[in-house]
């Protein structure tokens, strides 16, 4: 099965063969700050199984306070963060794609857990087959500012 995504202006297109490795809901400042918004829906494919088919991607990098380095793509016309990849472990082989980035049926795929729910807002309802205040792996190495804490 394949499916198709882009980003907003329609000048990066990608496209995903097979089912995702692991699809998540993430509640942590960081996905709040880079997305504008209450939470990011995270669909992790093997980077084989992930292929850019046209457009510019733009990078940006950050360090979690647990150490990881993030790099995130975004297309270098309309800002639409379309990748990621992570430099933690249980991350290695894997491309994350934002879930609101696939061409309908947007959300084809099943949740399989939500994390960092230490940071999430409210009026959020989520029903996750697992549910993580922070995240299964999570070993922070110094405290972030209160800003990306949430405090």
């Amino acid at each position: 099965m394949i499916h198709f995504g882009g980003c907003l202006c329609g000048k990066v297109r990608y496209e995903v063969e097979g089912t995702p490795s692991r699809v998540g809901v993430c509640h942590c400042r960081y996905y709040q700050l880079r997305t504008g918004s209450a939470f990011g829906v995270s669909v992790y494919f093997p980077e084989d199984k992930c292929a850019k088919t046209s457009g510019e991607l733009e990078g940006y990098s950050y360090k979690t306070e647990s150490g990881n380095r993030v790099k995130v793509e975004r297309c270098g016309n309309c800002g639409t963060s379309l990748f990621w990849r992570i430099d933690a472990d249980t991350y290695t082989g894997v491309v994350g794609i934002a879930g609101g980035t696939f061409d309908p049926p947007t959300f084809w795929y099943d949740l399989h857990r939500e994390v960092f729910t230490r940071t999430k807002a409210e009026f959020c309802s989520i029903d996750a087959p697992e549910t993580h205040s922070t995240h299964p792996i999570y070993m922070p190495e110094k405290r972030d500012d209160p800003r990306l804490r949430g405090d």
